[in-house]
This record gives C-alpha cells, sequence and structure tokens, in this order.
C-alpha cells in the first residue's frame, strides 16, 4: 500500500479539505492516485455529521457546517490537530469496524508514548480519558465509507479552547466531558503528529 503523506503549515477551510478528500476518493477508485494521511488544522468552525439533532445545538446563533461523514456535532479550531485520510478498504478485508479499531489503536498508542492513558468506548465512539473519575474526550473519529474507500478522519485536542464546546453537546453525549494533552500533562508535543503517522502506517 502507498501512502502520500501530506501536511499542511497553514490552517485549512474545512469546505476545501472535503473537496480535496473526494476528488481523491474519485482518483483512488479510477486508480490514478495514491492512498491519503493528511495532517492539519482548521479555523475555527464547528460540523455537523449526519446523525446530529438540532437540539445539540445549545447556541442557537453559531454557524453549524453540515457534511456528509458519520458522527454528530463537534468543534474544530486552531491546537487541534486533525488528520483526515482516504484510504482504499478493499486492498484489505471490507471491515468498517475494524478499520475504526485501528484508527482507535493508533490514537491510543500515540497517547501512550507520552504517558497518556486513554481508552475507546464500543457505545461512544472517540477516545478517552480518565480525569479524576470524570470521563472526557480527547479525541473525536467521524469516518464515512463510499466505493468501499473511507475517509474524513479523526481530531486530537492538543491545546485548544474547550470553552468553544459549550455552545453544543459534543458529539452528542452529554453526561461526559471535553478535555486536551495540555491539560492532561503540560509536555511538548511537537513530535505527536510523526509518532501519530508512524503508528497509524504500522497498524494498517
Amino acid at each position: 500500500m502507498t501512502i502520500e503523506i501530506k501536511k499542511s503549515q497553514k490552517p485549512v477551510k474545512y469546505a476545501d479539505a472535503l473537496k480535496l478528500m473526494e476528488k481523491r476518493l474519485l482518483d483512488i477508485d479510477k486508480k490514478k492516485s495514491d492512498d491519503l494521511i493528511w495532517i492539519l488544522e482548521h479555523e475555527d468552525i464547528y460540523t455537523a455529521g449526519t446523525n446530529y439533532k438540532e437540539n445539540e445545538i445549545i447556541d442557537k446563533s453559531i454557524k453549524i457546517f453540515k457534511t456528509n461523514r458519520g458522527g454528530k456535532i463537534t468543534f474544530h479550531g486552531p491546537g487541534q490537530l486533525i488528520c483526515y485520510f482516504v484510504i482504499d478498504l478493499k486492498k484489505g478485508k471490507k471491515d468498517i469496524r475494524k478499520f475504526i479499531s485501528i484508527l482507535e489503536k493508533t490514537i491510543i498508542d500515540t497517547l501512550k508514548s507520552y504517558n497518556i492513558n486513554t481508552f475507546a468506548d464500543k457505545k461512544n465512539i472517540g477516545i478517552w480519558y480518565n480525569d479524576n473519575s470524570q470521563i472526557k474526550k480527547v479525541a473525536a473519529i467521524g469516518i464515512k465509507v463510499s466505493k468501499w474507500i473511507a475517509y474524513h478522519g479523526f481530531s486530537i485536542n492538543i491545546n485548544n479552547d474547550l470553552n468553544k464546546y459549550k455552545s453544543i453537546i459534543p458529539c452528542g453525549i452529554e453526561d461526559k466531558g471535553i478535555i486536551n494533552l495540555k491539560k492532561i500533562k503540560d509536555q511538548n508535543y511537537k513530535e505527536l503528529e510523526n509518532k501519530l503517522i508512524n503508528n497509524f502506517i504500522l497498524n494498517l
């Protein structure tokens, strides 16, 4: 499996990222392009997946970008690492659940290298951290599969503004919180994206 690794230094507009992924998906389907792993940041934006409900928007004045990924409402902004991908599942077993497990393992393994223990939850997708008996989300996962090609991706909160989540019910989950890595452990996360890419390729 040949994978192109792309890293954007400047924030990428959500709509532009979506357009690029959708074009890449068609090119991969026609065997014109390699699979893609893309690391980037977005400027402030609330996005709603196909399963969101209107009552999950607390502040009705915020703008919501409706997208075609699975999942519900989340927030993206500076200080949050986004890992998008366009990966052809036809090259292995056509198993979406297994692919999501690969994503979960990739994030968990990467954070473990920073001495941060996190876990996946079958009922609530994402990666979670036990913060003094309060369960809080540190990474969100939202994917879509078309023509057996998986795209969209996941986000990891590094030092983003957690107050932005007060305007929504993140991912539709009311009884759990949101946290970022800096709050868990104030250390240097500069190498996180490289470790993440290496683990992702290893797990694939």
